[in-house]
């Protein structure tokens, strides 16, 4: 007689939690490229691009999809979207995607618009789509643009990020300069004390 089936135990679920979000990445991408549109992935999934180029096993897995699109475009990127299965809500004044009917916001892709503060008083604007390149298999934002989205938003997740991208080697005392003063100053207060 067959044992039953066991639910997974906690380092299982966290796999294919990490797995749904790249399943999510793929298809979302995917329709984007099919459908000839602009874009570039952002946030973690960005980060996890990078360091993942230099050492596989700094990466860091992440619970949604950021993707930087042109608001004009936001008509033909829920139609793409929508044609893989994603629904598209406005949530607190954020557009994204949930993944289905049993979505959740946390886990969906969430929409960024180049050129646009992502927040009212942000000191800075999201790069735009010419600050990206392609990676095997997706097109995301170039590594000063992942920088400088992370020095903006400053929440603990984003120097988490930047430590990660230092650690790796691919953030050096060469980079705050790149940066206006308050972005260099956050990017060298990590850099001296990486343990802070």
């Amino acid at each position: 007689m067959a044992e039953p089936a066991l639910e997974p135990i906690g380092w299982e679920r966290a796999l294919m939690a990490a797995e749904k979000v790249k399943e999510r990445l793929r298809r979302a991408t995917r329709a984007l490229d099919a459908a000839g549109v602009p874009y570039a992935v952002a946030g973690g999934n960005a980060v996890a691009e990078w360091v993942g180029r230099v050492d596989e096993d700094a990466v860091r897995n992440t619970r949604d999809v950021d993707i930087l699109v042109q608001r004009a475009d936001l008509s033909v990127v829920r139609a793409a979207l929508e044609a893989v299965g994603f629904i598209y809500q406005q949530v607190l004044d954020i557009d994204l995607f949930i993944d289905g009917p049993q979505g959740k916001p946390s886990g969906g892709i969430h929409l960024l618009f180049a050129g646009e503060k992502v927040r009212r008083d942000d000191d800075h604007i999201l790069p735009t789509l010419n600050e990206s390149e392609r990676a095997s298999e997706f097109q995301v934002a170039n590594l000063e643009a992942v920088v400088r989205m992370k020095l903006t938003a400053y929440r603990r997740k984003d120097q988490v990020h930047l430590l990660d991208m230092i650690s790796v080697g691919l953030l050096d005392a060469t980079w705050p300069a790149r940066f206006p003063p308050a972005l260099g100053t956050r990017l060298q207060q990590l850099l001296d004390d990486p343990n802070g």
